[in-house]
């Protein structure tokens, strides 16, 4: 299992575990973590997944693709360089204890 922990924009925190290969958002979801809204179910087509994911973790992922990018300019809190979409990060083993960092509305 995997750590994972979610920071909200309020500090309150979360820490969840997670399977290998699931996604970040799903994880998410199935732990009922609020802030996590995922309207489009991980299909890449919303926004509603936002997080932050900084250093060193953010180096663990592989790069976003451009759909992601895309699809980030309708966040609809701020967009940071450490900004992802959560549906698009499978988790690894190297990935736990992971912090991941809330908007304060995915809407």
């Amino acid at each position: 299992m995997i750590s994972i922990r979610f920071i909200n924009a309020d500090g309150s925190e979360q820490v969840i575990q997670a399977e290998p290969g699931q996604s970040l958002m799903k994880a998410a979801v199935d732990a009922n973590v609020h802030g996590i809204e995922a309207d489009c179910g991980g299909s890449l087509t919303c926004a509603t997944c936002h997080v932050m994911i900084g250093a060193p973790w953010a180096a663990m992922l592989t790069a976003p693709v451009p759909d992601e990018v895309d699809m980030l300019d309708f966040a609809s809190s701020p967009v940071v360089p450490e900004s992802r979409l959560c549906c698009q990060i499978r988790l690894t083993p190297s990935m736990d204890g992971m912090e991941v960092r809330l908007p304060a509305s995915q809407h």
